[in-house]
């Protein structure tokens, strides 16, 4: 095990994400597997996008009324995973998250296309449907209200970062002999071992 700085991790993210987003087969670098636990600690996972990234952490964004909002809520304790088949690489990330602050949000939701912004304020995520058109009619509703105005934030939706004290960059090697680097936050910096695969 031997110390690094605390951007060393950050900054082999950086080198692997940029690695996919070149990929033109990888359709979605950004998607993430973002595993929450709920109130019985059984675990639910989904794709969500990166849509930004620094020391303090990986952010996206959501309904706070969706499932994931209300397992958020109640616990703070994560897991996100990407993995870029193509390259044979993968990132695993385990951590805390933290409210992104109310002008992040409202700066990332201002970037979003105009029916994106409807869909967020028309959909009761995670709830049940009776009917498709039962929806429709909820876009239409909200695409009159705002006919001739800006889209602002729903106050239900906001932004989560994902505050890592794990990182583990996994490599694909010939016959499973893959490179596993792990990441383990300490008080000044990361500890960093190899790991068996």
């Amino acid at each position: 095990m031997k110390k690094t700085s605390i951007s060393e991790p950050f900054i082999k993210f950086a080198n692997w994400f940029e690695q996919a987003q070149a990929k033109p087969e990888i359709i979605e670098p950004t998607a993430m597997c973002l595993s929450t636990v709920d109130e019985k600690n059984c675990p639910s996972s989904r794709m969500v996008l990166l849509k930004k990234f620094d020391e303090r952490g990986f952010c996206f964004f959501t309904n706070l009324t969706s499932r994931k909002g209300g397992e958020l809520a109640k616990n703070p304790n994560v897991a996100l995973c990407f993995y870029w088949g193509i390259l044979g690489l993968q990132i695993r990330i385990e951590g805390k998250i933290e409210k992104v602050t109310p002008q992040e949000a409202d700066d990332y939701f201002a970037s979003r296309r105009r029916g994106s912004q409807i869909g967020a304020w028309a959909s009761k995520q995670s709830q049940e449907m009776m009917e498709w058109n039962e929806f429709e009619e909820r876009i239409k509703k909200v695409t009159q209200d705002f006919e001739g105005q800006e889209v602002t934030r729903p106050p239900f939706w906001s932004g989560f970062r994902v505050l890592p004290k794990a990182i583990e960059f996994w490599q694909e090697g010939e016959f499973r002999i893959h490179s596993r680097e792990f990441y383990q936050r300490c008080e000044d910096g990361w500890e960093l071992k190899k790991i068996y695969p």
